[in-house]
């Protein structure tokens, strides 16, 4: 049998996104079966170990679980890790429902105007330089090109480093993803209705003048106007 460490990454990890993108667009829904390992490898045309490797990065990530004797099933949809990245992105391969899309902004609305906030007190010309870096990207790129959508995540995790809190810190990478996604389903089926990038200078600049109040009051704005993009009614 091929060795767990010997399979191509690249292997797994395919059949893990065409798995994942299938749990959360609900083509397999929660408390669905898998077959058994040799049946199911054999349908996909892999190797046991590809597949069972493959199981573990959902497992890992909430989607499935596996017991002995029960087999593989996908779990209730309040335990998948909702903020992993990849789940991010598997979501927004498909139609994600607009509630959980509300989800996000509500959640973001929760943690980056706080951390705006603290990075206005606790920044340093690094922070700033990150910062400006990469608004100088957006403002060359736009939002429309994958690279200017990069530039807009760099520029929001540089806001939660600069904040000085480890454990806002640990979320950079999941805002981040959700910035993307949000940002790219916003062109799905139009132009950016206006350039967002005086929000991104404004927040900027309050950082840079030491301004907590008005840091934070900038991007409690920014994702307002951001949802509102959307054209999503605004939860009470």
């Amino acid at each position: 049998m091929q060795r767990a460490s010997s399979v191509s990454p690249r292997i797994h990890g395919a059949i893990a996104h065409d798995i994942g993108v299938e749990i959360v667009g609900g083509i397999r829904k929660p408390g669905d079966v898998f077959g058994g390992e040799i049946e199911a490898s054999e349908a996909l045309g892999v190797s046991r170990t590809a597949y069972r490797e493959a199981i573990r990065i959902l497992a890992a990530k909430g989607l499935v679980e596996s017991r002995p004797k029960a087999g593989t099933r996908v779990t209730a949809r309040d335990r998948w890790n909702l903020l992993d990245p990849d789940v991010l992105a598997w979501t927004f391969e498909g139609e994600p429902d607009s509630e959980f899309i509300l989800d996000l902004f509500e959640l973001r609305g929760v943690i980056e105007p706080a951390a705006a906030g603290f990075a206005a007190r606790r920044r340093s010309q690094a922070h700033l330089d990150e910062m400006a870096g990469a608004l100088d990207e957006m403002a060359r790129l736009g939002l429309a090109d994958p690279e200017g959508r990069a530039a807009d995540q760099r520029f929001h995790r540089a806001i939660l480093t600069a904040a000085g809190n480890d454990a806002l810190a640990a979320l950079a990478s999941s805002v981040g993803a959700a910035v993307s996604w949000t940002t790219t389903y916003k062109q799905r089926n139009r132009a950016l209705p206006r350039d967002p990038l005086p929000d991104h200078v404004r927040v900027h600049q309050a950082i840079v003048d030491k301004d907590p109040v008005a840091a934070h009051a900038a991007m409690a704005e920014l994702l307002r106007l951001a949802l509102a993009d959307m054209e999503l009614p605004l939860r009470e």
